[in-house]
């Protein structure tokens, strides 16, 4: 088990544990909570090594293997597969070791690096690390890309992808979810509900604490107060134990108020001063119980807007997609033919699997894009409050909060899209003020700031301009709990349009009452609650990978002309209306395809054949390297379950192939 006894952990002056004290059993899947800044990573650090406690005790079982997601951004031409695969640390020292012990003629050493070879799960090391890629949303084409070729977003999804490959007894996950889709986020929960090891997680996301967690963990004024239960429960026990707190504080404060209205009173008196002093004397012994502090709640609203245009916009036949490319060609069409209102008031949550559009139809209502064709007629007043999950890195590192928003200032008098707002210098600084921008803080650098505080601070430029349309593209990817539901409170009292793409299940509930589903290059209404969704996006993932299949046995067949194509030299048979005569032909063609087909099944049992007897001889290597033997046999063993294993992966290979190959010919006669 993990133990914390007594623990001091400092970052410079900043004092993050002190005297905290917990024990994390193993198999426990622990969901550790806090304010942003409480010392939650800081804690990771502690656990895989980076850091040191300062003072009490500190232990880890020093046999549990540990996989985390590593923070830096990949840059790699690896292979995206390999790439994953690599994470299996295992896997790539058992590798090494066979390479290494090849190069030896040490016939005992061969003989355990194969057996450790084996044993790390060699022969289907890329069917696991694919089956995590596409789980975390990317498609088959992609499996053999260069990591470099991914936008940053995707290339983090990989290296969760290799934290997940890595066998492990405790993995430490810091915010999984941030780059993750829906689809995504309901594989991982799953994913993570089946893992074996003790699980650490960090997250902003209710629903995903409570679906994945049984333990909370929670760091507040430098000390770890554990609960057993997830999110929600430690919520409500959280609550109890502050309210039991609050009453047993003010009863205290009534008893001492007593006792020292009595010293007060009589302490001058010689015949009481006996027992005054022994009121002061128990008035010192008693342990005092702390106010109830609780931490400082943000909260922010939308002013009301200056208009309500309804409809707010309208769609005719809108096409969704990307211009052409600078060297010319057609346009990229994703989601067609849309034709749509959205009027003053709507709460839409747009749905939809990883790659269906929901950013590119966003972006295009907020003008960023361009529709490809049809029309989108805005009402008139149409006021845009824009977050875009990229929102973050458009704002300038160097610049400071005061100095966007004096910016924004500038740029809304230019468009002729103030409405009312104060403009002031002095009346800039309080509006940021009341985003928990305050003092020092609105000339501090953005650069320098957490992405929670940037994510705060777009936020407070979008609620300034005073939108009567709301578009929130993952707005919540950077903010803590505290901060979503301040966010929540918020756009559940904005009286405009909300349009929101997000991956916070607790936020679609809360704020949306319909939901548009992106689907298939369409757009349509989703009759059902999120519950349904995660119901639908099972049943898509299980088409694609049906439909992955099929495009399998398509290439198949293309490279097979063997299978489909007549005999050189032949014409096709024309038409007849006699049907002895038709009878002739389709005996023709049916010979003609017993004929095609007889070396693909000759083929076919001989390379079944050939998988039963590889088969057997692996069974038998594999007995003959469980049972003791000199190291030079073992060694001898050791290569050639090597050798059989590759040749009954190229043997499956070349099956599959061939009877995909006789399918594709049947289908086509």
């Amino acid at each position: 088990m993990i133990t914390l006894k007594n623990l001091v952990l400092r970052r410079g002056t900043k004092v993050l544990l002190d005297g905290a004290s917990c024990t994390i059993n193993p198999g426990e899947k622990v969901g550790l909570v806090g304010r942003n800044g409480a010392g939650k990573s800081s804690l990771f650090r502690l656990l895989d090594g980076t850091l040191h406690e300062d003072k009490g005790d500190f232990s880890v079982p020093a046999q549990w293997r540990m996989a985390q997601v590593a923070q830096d951004m990949p840059e790699t031409d690896m292979p995206a597969t390999q790439f994953v695969i690599e994470g299996d640390v295992t896997l790539l020292a058992a590798q090494q070791e066979v390479t290494a012990a090849e190069a030896t003629d040490d016939g005992e050493r061969m003989a355990h690096a194969y057996m450790a070879l084996h044993d790390a799960g060699a022969h289907d090391a890329s069917a696991r690390a694919q089956a995590l890629i596409l789980g975390l949303g990317f498609r088959t084409d992609e499996l053999e890309r260069p990591v470099n070729s991914f936008s940053g977003g995707w290339r983090m999804r990989l290296q969760l992808a290799r934290a997940l490959m890595c066998p492990s007894e405790l993995l430490l996950l810091d915010e999984p979810t941030n780059h993750l889709d829906l689809d995504a986020l309901v594989w991982l929960e799953d994913w993570l509900k089946r893992y074996q090891g003790t699980l650490l997680v960090i997250s902003h996301d209710r629903e995903f604490l409570d679906t994945v967690t049984d333990v909370t963990v929670h760091i507040e004024r430098a000390l770890l107060t554990r609960y057993g239960g997830n999110y929600s429960r430690f919520e409500d026990m959280r609550a109890e134990q502050m309210a039991l707190q609050a009453t047993a504080y003010a009863r205290q404060q009534e008893k001492m108020a007593h006792l020292q209205k009595f010293i007060d009173r009589f302490k001058a008196k010689a015949s009481k001063a006996k027992q005054a002093q022994s009121r002061v004397k128990a008035l010192e012994r008693m342990e005092k119980i702390g106010p109830v502090l609780a931490e400082a709640e943000f909260n922010f609203e939308f002013a009301e807007p200056q208009n309500l245009p309804n409809p707010m916009l309208a769609m005719h036949e809108v096409s969704f997609g990307y211009p052409p490319a600078t060297d010319g060609g057609a346009p990229i069409t994703i989601v067609r033919g849309v034709s749509k209102s959205v009027l003053a008031g709507q709460r839409i949550g747009i749905l939809g699997a990883n790659g269906q559009g929901k950013s590119t139809v966003v972006k295009t209502i907020a003008r960023d894009l361009g529709a490809i064709s049809g029309e989108i007629i805005e009402g008139k007043g149409l006021n845009i409050g824009y977050f875009a999950q990229q929102e973050l890195d458009v704002l300038r590192p160097a610049d400071t909060p005061l100095e966007h928003m004096i910016r924004l200032v500038k740029d809304c008098t230019a468009q002729g899209r103030l409405s009312g707002q104060a403009t002031r210098e002095q009346d800039l600084r309080s509006f940021l003020g009341s985003f928990n921008f305050t003092g020092d803080q609105v000339k501090q650098a953005v650069g320098t700031m957490s992405g929670g505080e940037k994510a705060r601070l777009v936020l407070c430029m979008i609620v300034w301009q005073r939108p009567n349309l709301l578009l929130l593209d993952e707005p919540t990817n950077h903010l803590d709990l505290a901060t979503r539901e301040a966010l929540s409170v918020a756009l559940n009292e904005f009286e405009g349009t909300v349009m929101l793409v997000s991956h916070d299940r607790a936020l679609l509930r809360a704020v949306c009452d319909e939901f548009w589903l992106v689907s298939r290059g369409g757009i349509a209404p989703f009759d059902g609650d999120l519950d349904d969704y995660q119901r639908y996006l099972l049943d898509v993932a299980k088409q694609a990978r049906e439909a992955r299949r099929q495009e399998a046995r398509a290439e198949t067949a293309a490279v097979a002309p063997v299978a489909s194509a007549a005999p050189v030299g032949t014409q096709p048979a024309a038409p007849s209306s006699g049907g002895a005569e038709q009878r002739k032909l389709d005996a023709l063609r049916r010979q003609q395809l017993a004929d095609r087909l007889r070396p693909l099944k000759k083929s076919l049992e001989q390379a079944e054949k050939r998988l039963e007897s590889l088969g057997r001889e692996k069974a038998r290597l594999e007995t003959l390297m469980s049972t003791p033997s000199s190291p030079a046999a073992l060694a001898d063993a050791g290569r050639q379950l090597k050798a059989v294993n590759e040749e009954i992966e190229s043997v499956e290979a070349q099956w599959l192939e061939l009877s995909e190959a006789i399918e594709a010919a049947s289908t086509v006669a």
